[in-house]
């Protein structure tokens, strides 16, 4: 067990919550300060020391400061990981970080820009519904591959969780509570289901996130 951490940032960000599972599936003591979004504090000379971005998350661990949560993530999985998590060798690990990256960077990015930023952060008077259905579409679609490369595995790794369902997992509570249609996929919903049964996934992702509506 590591001494405590400090994780800068909002509980309601899809990226701190990233983080902060990721350090409760590894059973690592933190502290969490709120910053970010309505409660500011990100954009002080302090904060910008640590994260010249003034985005959050930012990680404390004793002398390391990091910011960027598929960062952070990465370097907690190989600070503190065991095999299952982290693996040694770099062709199975890889093989889990190309699905990571394009969980980031793709799904989950079009997840949170493509429809929850249109259906609670933007008025419902102000939504673009033609933006909003391409979204889902695309959304969908991508779904659809992620089903697919689950197959019957519990895991994007197998049997055990990885580094990579952190980073691909964390947008699903989103994805399936937001009001949209949703194609059939299974496996993904099978996936997600078990993902809600981790106690440190329903306390640290599975968080109201009414506060964020526009009005």
């Amino acid at each position: 067990m590591s001494n405590e951490m400090i994780i800068h940032g909002r509980a309601t960000s899809s990226n701190v919550q990233t983080v902060i599972w990721a350090l409760a599936e590894l059973g690592l003591d933190f502290k969490r300060l709120d910053i970010g979004g309505a409660f500011g504090g990100n954009d002080t000379a302090e904060y910008l020391a640590m994260n010249p971005t003034g985005l959050v998350p930012t990680l404390q661990d004793g002398g390391v400061t990091l910011f960027e949560s598929c960062a952070i993530t990465r370097y907690l999985a190989a600070q503190y990981g065991d095999e299952a998590f982290w693996p040694t060798d770099p062709a199975t690990r890889a093989a889990l970080d190309q699905w990571a990256e394009w969980a980031k960077g793709t799904f989950s990015r079009a997840i949170v820009y493509e429809v929850f930023w249109i259906l609670v952060r933007t008025p419902k008077a102000q939504r673009n519904l033609d933006a909003l259905a391409a979204g889902v579409a695309n959304v969908g679609k991508m779904a659809g591959l992620l089903d697919g490369r689950l197959g019957g595995d519990d895991y994007l790794g197998g049997d055990e969780l990885s580094f990579a369902d952190i980073v691909a997992g964390h947008a699903l509570y989103r994805y399936y509570t937001l009001d949209f249609d949703r194609p059939e996929t299974p496996n993904l919903d099978a996936y997600y289901e078990r993902l809600t049964k981790r106690p440190a996934y329903a306390e640290h992702v599975m968080v109201d996130y009414s506060s964020l509506r526009a009005e």
